[in-house]
């Protein structure tokens, strides 16, 4: 049991909150636009396809960053640093899961099968980024927002406006809150020689760019609320999410960096949660 506690805390298994109600409500508005029946397993291939791709995911990251972590007093205690986790069996985690996402995938229908491969680049090659980008954030955040989209093709086996435009919704979230993250390791980026929005701009920099995806964000939940059906439900859940958005602008500042931390995810999983709990409602009572 130590073991999974080990390799769950490698990969934040507890983070999959951020993307998991988005792939849901991406999900269930496929079945209710397309009049699909509802298939368990279909459920259960499509989660399995969000953990492991997220395993995956995230364990490169690890191990592609695991000599800048031991010279960051932040992420020195991380399990590859630390030496919790080699960086070999950190690698092989990363490969095992990876190629059950790719044979997941493939088992749900053609179209899946085809797109995991370049899902995977992306997955893994945002680790990469931070090398040459400042815009980092914002291949995470895609990263992410590819949840949705895969949860409706595995559905239809198609694309469409509507999870198109949840992706959006979600790279842009994502990627504003991670440049208000980022902001923790402004001096260590610079002295790494990496790239981040905060090392490029500055802290306040970073805010503004921060608040102008989140507008993006914003208008992304509007657009969607006029494919959603259920109007009241979604508009309630919308609600929540915009106020918790703009709730973090005023707590987490240049001067609050201390306040970004267990919090800061909580506020955003709340986020998340809140919206996709309200999205799927509506489009269940439509």
């Amino acid at each position: 049991m130590n073991t999974i506690a080990r390799y769950a805390s490698l990969v934040k298994f507890s983070h999959t909150i951020f993307a998991m109600p988005f792939a849901l409500v991406g999900y269930v508005y496929a079945l209710v636009s397309t009049g699909e029946p509802f298939r368990i397993l279909l459920l259960v291939q499509i989660l399995l396809c969000m953990v492991l791709a997220r395993n995956a995911a995230m364990g490169f990251n690890r191990w592609a960053d695991r000599r800048i972590d031991a010279r960051n007093p932040r992420t020195a205690g991380r399990e590859i640093p630390s030496g919790a986790i080699s960086a070999r069996r950190a690698l092989w985690f990363v490969v095992i899961n990876a190629a059950l996402f790719v044979v997941v995938a493939a088992s749900i229908n053609q179209l899946t099968m085809w797109l995991a491969p370049v899902a995977l680049i992306v997955l893994l090659g945002y680790s990469y980024t931070k090398r040459f980008t400042a815009w980092c954030h914002l291949v995470l955040g895609t990263a992410l927002g590819i949840a949705p989209v895969g949860a409706y093709i595995a559905v239809t086996g198609r694309l469409a406006v509507a999870p198109i435009i949840l992706a959006g919704l979600v790279i842009s979230w994502c990627g504003g809150f991670d440049v208000l993250y980022a902001m923790q390791d402004e001096k260590i980026d610079r002295a790494e020689g990496l790239h981040s929005v905060p090392a490029r701009f500055g802290a306040r920099g970073a805010v503004w760019i921060s608040v102008l995806l989140h507008v993006v964000t914003v208008y992304a939940v509007w657009l969607l609320g006029r494919y959603m059906p259920g109007g009241a439900w979604y508009q309630i859940g919308s609600g929540l999410f915009v106020v918790l958005l703009v709730w973090q602008h005023i707590r987490f500042t240049p001067k609050r960096m201390d306040r970004i931390g267990a919090s800061f995810g909580l506020m955003n999983g709340l986020a998340s949660v809140a919206y996709a709990v309200f999205a799927i409602i509506g489009l269940l009572t439509a």
